[in-house]
């Protein structure tokens, strides 16, 4: 690695300010790992209130580490900004108690274990509809809240295998692989989050609550639709290539005379501009490369006659020419190189937030309103760092009883 981007080289964020999209929306998160989490960050970040209700131990993800931060997973603290935490066991009848008043009193509720498991806890739909029929349940498992798979366990791993997306991912001569970050996780935790905003704006005008069923194979399979679509209306199969294929004939990665860039060739505007940045605009008028469909057709010869130019300059003679005539192209950045980008850092995808234990990095909502990037309300919690807090102010426990509760090991 060449270059690591100090924490402190980061904006610093005060939180306390944000969006106020969802103001007045309580959303139960009762989630662990990536998925579940991610969908109640997401909501968080529109400015609803979010208790993240964790169980003794916490959630699976604050033991996932190295790396730390302050004795913090960074994994955690990826996905659980805008929440309070709230340290419950609810298998115990006196915390269960508890549970069912925040489900009362809340819009949204957001749960990720297999239907079997959510009804043995008392936290499936059937049970939180009974307590508070407005109630919008978001349920994320891996293969859906019924079928032959439901009672399955499943992580982003095996999602991605059963979707497909290993088998297409990699070199042409090379293993499966699974994309770089936890692709169906992210998903799937946006489709609850679009879904439970979708069932939140039907109650508006119903007061009907609504059951979201979130399962990551789907979330991983629909992000698929454009190569599963194709394949179901042509019998072709689709094959990894490493990236160097594509329906549109000239979309990959190059060399250049230090590092690689990619091009994508996508109209036949764009092809004549590019040819004319290389001198050569006798290709554009050759009737071999008159269409993409033909361009296709002579691949192989087209990437090796470009891939013999560009070795004779480097990277940043190229992407400045392509930027010129508008020739879609970029580097393949590393991950340190992603996050010192000026304009990233302009639209407020980094920054650091103050926190108990010392800043934390985040990655924001990557959603600008009204010109304005989304601001964090809380930083990621300690675990149970604000059970006193909801049990007082929103349950209206007292001091005594909030006592009581902590000698029985309920909180």
């Amino acid at each position: 690695m060449k270059h690591k981007l100090p924490l402190d080289a980061l904006p610093l964020v005060p939180s306390g300010r944000g969006f106020k999209l969802l103001a007045g929306v309580r959303v139960l998160d009762l989630t662990s790992s990536v998925a579940g989490p991610y969908a109640a960050m997401l909501l968080g970040d529109m400015g609803a209130e979010v208790i993240k209700v964790e169980r003794p131990g916490g959630d699976d993800a604050r033991a996932w580490g190295p790396p730390f931060l302050g004795g913090e997973s960074l994994w955690f603290l990826s996905v659980n900004r805008n929440k309070q935490s709230l340290c419950l066991d609810y298998a115990k009848p006196g915390g269960h108690a508890i549970l069912e008043e925040l489900v009362r009193a809340a819009d949204v509720l957001i749960t990720n274990v297999p239907a079997r498991v959510a009804a043995k806890l008392g936290i499936d739909y059937r049970a939180t509809r009974a307590l508070n029929p407005r109630i919008v349940h978001a349920s994320i498992t891996g293969f859906g809240a019924d079928g032959a798979r439901a009672d399955m366990p499943c992580y982003d791993l095996i999602a991605e295998g059963y979707s497909g997306v290993m088998d297409i991912t990699g070199e042409a001569d090379g293993e499966p692989q699974k994309v770089g970050a936890p692709a169906a996780d992210m998903l799937a935790g946006q489709d609850a989050a679009f879904g439970a905003l979708a069932a939140l704006f039907r109650r508006q005008t119903t007061g009907q609550g609504a059951f979201i069923d979130i399962a990551l194979v789907d979330s991983m399979v629909r992000f698929l639709a454009c190569r599963v679509t194709p394949y179901m209306g042509s019998g072709e199969v689709p094959r990894r290539t490493g990236a160097k294929d594509s329906v549109i004939a000239i979309y990959q990665a190059f060399e250049t005379a230090d590092e690689p860039i990619t091009l994508g060739l996508g109209n036949d505007a764009i092809w004549a501009r590019f040819w004319d940045v290389l001198g050569n605009p006798s290709m554009v008028d050759d009737p071999r490369y008159a269409t993409n469909a033909l361009r296709r057709e002579q691949r192989t010869a087209i990437v090796a006659r470009i891939q013999a130019t560009l070795r004779t300059k480097p990277r940043a003679h190229w992407l400045a020419e392509f930027a010129s005539a508008r020739v879609p192209s970029g580097p393949v950045n590393r991950i340190d190189e992603v996050v010192a980008d000026p304009e990233l850092l302009r639209r407020g995808v980094f920054y650091r937030t103050p926190a108990g234990a010392g800043d934390v990095p985040q990655v924001g909502a990557a959603i600008r309103i009204d010109g304005a990037a989304g601001k964090p309300h809380l930083p990621p919690p300690a675990l149970g760092e604000h059970s006193d807090r909801v049990l007082r102010d929103l349950l209206g426990r007292s001091s005594s009883e909030i006592a009581a509760l902590r000698a029985q090991a309920i909180i």
